[in-house]
């Protein structure tokens, strides 16, 4: 008699109707669990699993001893798993399989009443839910930050003047703390999808079973207080199939990571010898293996590359829906692997921009001098020869000849003597002079989103305001998910 023993079969939630077990290569392919680790979603399965035995204890589906030892039961999985001494190991099919052989394991066949009235489709678009309304809660915050950074150094600039481009040329001056609120308003309309595509979010499907609704009288919306869940689903199978808003969260963080890669990418440009606006520190900068006199912005470049690693999972996530029918189906295993690649490339972005802000340098000096070529302020010619009088196609035409007149001159507008600027029109007086320097040009700019300086200091001011209603809702969607958890450990007390 060999010694040997037959290899522990790993646990599975299903097998009475087939005669053999699966092919351990198609069983490989077919596991979830590395991607059901994501972001402890073996903590918001579990937080699934007792807000569904509760359900179950109260409609008095299950004995009450069966409750306590299952209560219990998942309590303690809780906990191993907060404390950090509970993972999914391998062996076992999906996070599901794992919870349901583990309290097995712990407490034999009695394990088995816990998945009563439910099914993997109901039971894990409802962890995932769970787990993606804490992910939009976790980077929302890192948004929040994210801003700060950028009103805490735009208030710190608010006298500096550079350059704005069109086309990539100097188009007119702008305070830098104009530039960067700019990305601040970005970032705010990036807040606001999330937290709409939160609220779309917020619905328990959980009751849905496989397609066609518990066969047990469960109170949902029970289960949803629970959960900390707004609403309840309407449909059953659209509950199990509906992924619309796993398309619609990447959506947004593609969103986002369009914007920081804007960014990012105008950063990189100025940070070339050509710009040389700004610097990174040493200690954010990176090194060449052959050149030795390189520092490079190769923070920011991973930055402006991860929109481009977010687009990936959306045109999976629109492929995969493309076609498929109502109801539950295996194509939609992709989802969450598409959506960790998202929310790992807007993080990852998030907190490298909030890092730079925050330590970036700026060559206050640099931005000044680029404010002599170009002409900048043109623009001011024209609008000064509208206020007396002259139309502005006549004006914008006037303009142009005074511009040549600087050209030929090799001088600035502010430095072409009067007398050149009367040679083009009668209309100039010496306040010309005064009206087409850099500051001059910024105090006609005096409107509502405009950039002179008091403007922008009203701006500054609604930034503030957004940023703290923008908290308010985190810290509101925090307070609420604790509060349910503790209604649901209540409920599930042995």
């Amino acid at each position: 008699m060999s010694g040997s023993a037959e290899p522990a079969q790993p646990y599975r939630m299903w097998g009475g109707r087939f005669r053999a077990g699966p092919d351990p290569r198609a069983a490989a392919l077919l596991e979830s669990l590395q991607v059901d680790r994501f972001q402890f979603l073996l903590r918001w399965d579990l937080l699934g699993s007792l807000a569904h035995l509760a359900a179950l204890g109260e409609a008095g589906v299950v004995p009450p001893d069966v409750f306590d030892q299952l209560a219990r039961g998942l309590r303690k999985m809780l906990a191993d798993v907060e404390a950090g001494t509970l993972t999914p190991s391998d062996g076992y099919e999906d996070i599901h399989s794992f919870i349901e052989g583990t309290l097995t394991e712990r407490l034999g066949p009695v394990a088995g009443w816990l998945h009563t009235g439910r099914s993997r489709n109901d039971q894990v678009v409802t962890a995932f839910r769970l787990a993606l309304k804490d992910q939009i809660q976790r980077l929302a915050e890192k948004i929040c930050e994210l801003q700060d950074a950028t009103l805490g150094r735009a208030r710190a600039l608010t006298e500096v003047i550079l350059p704005a481009y069109t086309h990539m040329q100097r188009a007119q001056p702008v305070l830098l703390a104009h530039q960067w609120l700019a990305y601040f308003w970005m970032l705010g309309r990036d807040f606001d999808r999330l937290r709409d595509a939160f609220r779309r979010l917020d619905v328990l499907p959980l009751g849905s079973g496989a397609i066609a609704g518990s066969g047990f009288p469960v109170d949902r919306a029970r289960e949803a207080a629970l959960l900390g869940f707004a609403a309840i689903s309407e449909n059953s199978i659209d509950a199990t199939g509906d992924r619309d808003f796993v398309f619609e969260v990447i959506a947004v963080l593609t969103g986002l990571l369009l914007h920081l890669s804007r960014w990012a990418g105008e950063l990189v440009l100025w940070m070339t010898q050509e710009f040389d606006f700004v610097s990174l520190p040493d200690s954010l900068a990176t090194g060449s293996s052959i050149m030795p006199q390189k520092k490079n912005p190769d923070l920011l470049e991973h930055v402006r590359a991860q929109a481009a690693v977010a687009a990936g999972p959306l045109v999976t996530v629109v492929a995969v829906l493309k076609g498929l029918p109502a109801g539950y189906s295996g194509d939609l295993q992709e989802d969450k692997g598409a959506t960790i690649t998202a929310f790992r490339a807007a993080n990852f972005a998030v907190d490298a921009m909030t890092l730079v802000i925050r330590e970036i340098v700026v060559h206050r000096e640099r931005m000044a001098a680029a404010l002599r070529g170009g002409f900048l302020t043109a623009t001011e010619v024209a609008d000064y020869l509208v206020r007396r009088g002259v139309p502005f196609r006549d004006a914008h035409f006037l303009a142009g000849r005074v511009v040549l007149a600087a050209e030929e001159a090799g001088v600035a507008l502010p430095e072409l003597p009067l007398a050149a600027y009367r040679n083009v029109s009668p209309h100039f007086d010496v306040d010309v002079l005064q009206a087409v320097t850099p500051e001059g040009s910024l105090r006609t700019k005096d409107v509502p989103g405009g950039t002179a300086p008091r403007r922008v200091t009203e701006a500054l001011t609604a930034a503030s305001g957004l940023l703290a209603v923008q908290r308010a809702w985190v810290g509101q969607a925090r307070a609420d998910q604790q509060a349910a958890e503790a209604r649901l450990l209540a409920a599930a007390r042995a």
